[in-house]
């Protein structure tokens, strides 16, 4: 058979679909990412907040389309608004054909053929108990891969589904890690992004202790230009991890910390660590130890009980630390999580208001970030031509996939995506750099 696989979300999503895929080749079935013309569409999802959700239901409104125009036979949805919304599915979205949870992933040749056998097949394995091992069938730039290295998550913050959605916290085996690294990097990849909803406490329920920094200085001994980091929370840095990403000249100086707040008050009422005094010294210290260091975050506004107090010292904190990257989101009242209950919740059009200002603030701050860089040279993944900016464009090691600025850079020559340059820094336009590349 023909079939289709969409993924929505994020990279840890992604890497579940290319495992789907592989396993659908291996069957023997033709795999393709254009719904159009397949027999089955496989529509992975994600259900973490509305927008996600909002998404989602769109997919799936327009593949349902598609089969009424008899382009596509059937569809298979998957992934975690399947595993948040089974029986809602069913009821309100008839495009549907057949369904699979976060915990079985493993069945989706099974399922496939039973919803092209005209079945209405349900797979909802238990979502703590997920093998992440297996084949992939690496889709996008050959040069970037993404490297799972857990499963779930242990935190339950307040405002967060994940854990009911993807559950708990489980940790590959380091041999198998480095085995599927080194066939990574055999292949070609020169950046690899070390992901997983928190990478921080990998090993502690394999091995008894926390093992990021082991794990680290392995893959640093494969041949990986950069070696990025998503996403380390604040409670889990120490000195062997501080000083493993210090001294390694592969683990790009770019740490991606979810923040969410500085309010200790706030933090504790949604089961987050730390304060704005805990939270500033931490990023002095990483700062002072990591030269060169670039930081992202992610912020929320509206979070509830948070007071105007609570959000003016939020504005300080991000104008005091100067977070050159920060992505600020409006709280979002998930049903199913503790937050939602939680009294004193705050008025959407003011949650609204204040997520304009910090992003105003913030951007005041990538723009002194950027102009910072004027007359330096700096290492640039190239990523191809832009027909549309009518130049090159790549990323520096402060710029990660899709969430990050670019650098637009002119060359004397033709240069292949993939390859590092080095680029003298002439100038910015909406948040990205402009350069010319240095013979």
């Amino acid at each position: 058979m023909k079939i289709a696989f969409i993924s929505l979300g994020c990279s840890k999503n992604l890497i579940n679909t290319q495992q789907m895929m592989a396993l659908c080749r291996a069957a023997g079935h033709q795999v393709t990412g254009e719904p159009e013309g397949a027999d089955v569409a496989v529509l992975n999802t994600c259900g973490f907040i509305d927008a996600a959700k909002s998404e989602a239901i769109e997919h799936i409104i327009a593949l349902g389309e598609l089969k009424k125009e008899g382009k596509l036979r059937k569809l298979l949805v998957c992934g975690c608004l399947s595993q948040r919304y089974r029986e809602e599915i069913w009821q309100e979205l008839p495009e549907v054909d057949g369904m699979m949870g976060t915990g079985s992933y493993d069945d989706i040749v099974s399922a496939v053929e039973r919803v092209a056998a005209g079945e209405k097949p349900e797979y909802f394995g238990d979502i703590s108990a997920t093998t992440e091992e297996g084949e992939r069938l690496t889709t996008g730039a050959s040069y970037t891969a993404y490297l799972k290295i857990a499963e779930g998550c242990d935190n339950f913050c307040a405002f967060c589904i994940i854990p009911y959605l993807r559950g708990r916290y489980r940790s590959r085996p380091m041999e198998n890690i480095l085995r599927e690294a080194k066939a990574l990097a055999d292949s070609g990849v020169k950046e690899l992004i070390v992901i997983a909803q928190d990478i921080g406490p990998y090993g502690k329920d394999l091995y008894g202790e926390k093992k990021l920094p082991g794990l680290l200085k392995e893959l640093c001994k494969l041949p990986f230009h950069w070696i990025r980091l998503h996403y380390l929370y604040p409670d889990h840095f120490d000195d062997e991890l501080i000083e493993t990403i210090a001294k390694e000249p592969k683990i790009v100086k770019y740490l991606d910390i979810p923040l969410q707040h500085c309010s200790g008050r706030l933090l504790k009422a949604m089961n987050r660590w730390g304060d704005e005094e805990s939270l500033t010294a931490l990023l002095t210290d990483l700062r002072e130890r990591i030269p060169g260091l670039v930081l992202r975050t992610s912020l929320i506004c509206g979070l509830p009980g948070e007071t105007e107090e609570d959000f003016e010292a939020l504005c300080r904190f991000v104008t005091r630390t100067r977070i050159e990257r920060a992505g600020v989101f409006q709280y979002s009242r998930e049903e199913g999580t503790r937050a939602a209950k939680m009294p004193d919740q705050v008025p959407e059009e003011i949650a609204e208001q204040r997520v304009n200002r910090l992003v105003e603030l913030q951007s005041a701050v990538l723009d002194e970030y950027n102009e910072s860089r004027f007359g330096t040279v700096m290492e640039v993944l190239c990523e191809g031509f832009d027909s549309g900016a009518g130049c090159y464009a790549g990323r520096t090691y402060a710029d990660s996939v899709e969430v990050d600025g670019r650098v637009l850079f002119t060359a004397p020559g033709l240069i292949p995506a993939g390859e590092f340059v080095n680029v003298r820094i002439t100038g910015a336009e909406d948040g990205d750099l402009m350069g010319e590349m240095e013979e």
